[in-house]
C-alpha cells in the first residue's frame, strides 16, 4: 500500500477534524497507510471532540514505525504551544508552511508515495511572513517545478486552468499561445497520470461563442488556437477552441476528459455545481503527487465537528491511485 503524507493544514480551520474522520472512514481503511505531519496539542484535541475509534501513534521514522488500521501515525513538528480556533494567526501560518516542507522533505526522499494536503490560510500565511500565495506556488518552489497548473476532479468533471489565482481583468492579457499549449501539456500529462487511454482533452475558450471568429474577441484567433495547432503537431489528443457554455455538459456526459479552462471561476463553477462535497485538487507538473480537498479553512464551522470530511476523502483516494 501507498504511504500517505497528509499535512495538518491551518490549525484554526477544519483540517485536523477533516482528517481524523477521513482516517475512521470505511473508505480509507486497506487503502493506504496515512502518515499525519503537525501538531500533536491540535490532534489530541480533535481526538477529544470527535471521539472516535482511532489510537495516536507519534512517529519518527515513516518507513520503519508506522501503524496500522485504528491508528493515526503523527509526525509531531512541534510548532504549536496552543492555538485560536476560527480565525488566521501568524502562529498557524508558520506551522503549515513547516508542515509542508516536511512533507515534500519525505516524498522526494521516498520515504513516502504522496502528499494530500489539508486546507492553509493564505492570509496566515501573509501574517507569517511567507512570500507564498498558498500550497500551489510553495509545492513548485520547493520541487524546483517550472511548469505546472491546478487540475480539479469532481464527479463527471475533470477540469486544468491556464490562470489561477488572478484578477478578472488581468486574464485576458495572461491568455498567450506558449500559456495556453503548456496548460495542454500539462492536461495531458494529467490524464497519463489518471491512466486515461486514448484521452479526449477540450480547449474552452475565453470570450462568449469562443471569440465568434473575433467577433467578440481575438484571444481566440491569436492566441488560442494557435496552442491548440501547436498541441496536434505534437501528437496531443487536443480540440477547441469551444464555446465555455456548451463545453462542460459535453463532459459532464462523459464526452470529454478534461477541459482546459482560461481562468479559474469559469472551471470551478461548473465543477462545484455537481461536486461541491467531492471536489479534489491535484497539482499536475510536480515530480511527485500532490492532491487536496477543494475547500478551504472554514473558519465558520471549525472546531465544532460538523466539518464533511468527504473531500478529503477523495482526496486520500485519489492520492493512492494516481501514477507519475
Amino acid at each position: 500500500m501507498k504511504k500517505l503524507a497528509i499535512t495538518m493544514g491551518d490549525a484554526g480551520g477544519i483540517g485536523t477534524e477533516i482528517i481524523i474522520k477521513a482516517l475512521a472512514s470505511d473508505e480509507i481503511k486497506n487503502l493506504c497507510v496515512p502518515l499525519v505531519i503537525g501538531d500533536r496539542i491540535v490532534i489530541e484535541e480533535a481526538l477529544s471532540l470527535l471521539n472516535l475509534p482511532l489510537n495516536l501513534k507519534i512517529i519518527n521514522s515513516p518507513e520503519k514505525d508506522a501503524a496500522g488500521i485504528g491508528t493515526i501515525n503523527l509526525i509531531d513538528m512541534g510548532m504549536l504551544n496552543k492555538f485560536w480556533c476560527g480565525r488566521p494567526t501568524p502562529e498557524s501560518g508558520k506551522a503549515c508552511a513547516s508542515y509542508i516542507k516536511k512533507a515534500v522533505e519525505l516524498v522526494l526522499n521516498k520515504k513516502v508515495d504522496a502528499i494530500v494536503t489539508a486546507p492553509i490560510s493564505k492570509e496566515a500565511l501573509k501574517m507569517a511572513g511567507m512570500k507564498w500565495h498558498g500550497h500551489t506556488e510553495m509545492l513548485a518552489e520547493l520541487t524546483n517545478t517550472k511548469d505546472f497548473a491546478m487540475m480539479l476532479i469532481g464527479g463527471n468533471l475533470r477540469v486544468i486552468l491556464v490562470t489561477i489565482h488572478t484578477s478578472l481583468r488581468s486574464v485576458p492579457e495572461m491568455i498567450k499561445k506558449e500559456r495556453v499549449l503548456k496548460t495542454i501539456r500539462l492536461a495531458k500529462q494529467a490524464c497519463d497520470m489518471l491512466d486515461i487511454k486514448n484521452p479526449r482533452i477540450a480547449v474552452a475558450g475565453l470570450n462568449p461563442h469562443a471569440g465568434e471568429a473575433g467577433l467578440f474577441g481575438n484571444e481566440e484567433k491569436d492566441e488560442i488556437i494557435p496552442a491548440i495547432e501547436d498541441a496536434k503537431k505534437q501528437g496531443i489528443p487536443v480540440t477547441g477552441p469551444y464555446p465555455p457554455d456548451t463545453i462542460f455538459h459535453k463532459a459532464y456526459k462523459g464526452e470529454i476528459d478534461i477541459v482546459v479552462c482560461m481562468y479559474h471561476d469559469q472551471g470551478l463553477i461548473p465543477l462545484k455545481m455537481v461536486a461541491f462535497e467531492e471536489g479534489v485538487n491535484v497539482t499536475v507538473g510536480l515530480p511527485v503527487i500532490r492532491t487536496s480537498p477543494d475547500h478551504g479553512t472554514a473558519y465558520d464551522i471549525a472546531w465544532k465537528g460538523i466539518a464533511n470530511p468527504s473531500s478529503m476523502i477523495e482526496a486520500i483516494k485519489l492520492a493512492a491511485r494516481l501514477k507519475i
